[in-house]
């Protein structure tokens, strides 16, 4: 399986990178291809509804001319897409919010002067993401947005991995989140 990795931290080795190792470790003893896109590291300029990306039906023909083109190669070639990201004020940081935004105009060509297809249409999405709150009352906004997204997109919503960090004060990697990474890994590439 081919899987693209979309990380939005801007820690390099923050809670969600913590997280990530052990679940591409994970991925490569089970022989999937996977590559990490830190957005932090590019330029990703966010959308601005010209819609001139809605002229080609076949390609994602962004007319934005920054760094967003190699993401959107991998996500196109993917099989699965993880956006793997902490949550803050209850949704994604901006890098990942710029890509999202992109990517449902440049990849669903539904905002043309005729309707025309959703060129991603069937690729696997899962949520990979650490907050503060508990998940259910941190993650869980991130989540139904992704979920609609993905429904609007007709895009597979798979599952979201989900760990806690209970303050700065605290160690926040164990051997229990690690094995919660592991098996996240094994579960979504099952399917």
């Amino acid at each position: 399986m081919k899987i693209t990795i979309l990380m939005s931290s801007p820690r390099k080795n923050g809670n969600t990178k913590q997280c990530l190792d052990p679940f591409c470790d994970e991925l490569t003893k089970l022989g999937h291809d996977y590559k990490v896109h830190w957005l932090y590291d590019y330029h990703i300029d966010p959308c601005y509804a010209c819609r001139g990306c809605q002229k080609d039906w076949e390609h994602f023909a962004c007319v934005r001319k920054d760094d967003l083109q190699p993401i959107v190669d991998d996500v196109f070639a993917s099989d699965l897409i993880v956006l793997a990201t902490p949550i803050y004020s209850w949704y994604c940081p901006g890098p990942l919010k710029n890509v999202l935004d992109r990517f449902v105009y440049g990849f669903n060509k539904y905002y043309g002067d005729e309707v025309g297809p959703s060129i991603w249409a069937g690729k696997k999405v899962a949520l990979f993401v650490t907050c503060g709150y508990r998940p259910e009352k941190g993650a869980d906004l991130f989540e139904e947005g992704i979920k609609r997204y993905c429904k609007h997109s007709k895009l597979q919503y798979l599952s979201m991995f989900a760990e806690r960090h209970l303050g700065y004060k605290t160690v926040f990697m164990d051997e229990k989140k690690a094995e919660h990474a592991r098996q996240f890994a094994r579960e979504i590439t099952s399917r």
